[in-house]
């Protein structure tokens, strides 16, 4: 794989990963839950999209080191 692809596929697991947020913040009623339901809502959020982005810098990284 190339890392223009890699980069790519990050970019789309992120976009992928915060659509799948923001239909479940909607479906789930977060918008009328208390404060300490959308505080950890966020953190899950924040947690995930930090493990997606560090994957994929990882592999981006790995790659060009290999070139």
């Amino acid at each position: 794989m190339s890392g223009k692809r890699e980069a790519l596929i990050l970019v789309g697991l992120v976009l992928a990963v915060d659509a799948i947020f923001v239909l479940l913040y909607f479906l789930a009623g977060i918008e009328s839950a208390g404060d300490s339901a959308k505080v950890a809502f966020t953190v899950v959020w924040t947690v995930i999209t930090l493990a997606v982005v560090i994957r994929g810098l990882r592999r981006i990284r790995s790659f060009r080191r290999t070139r």
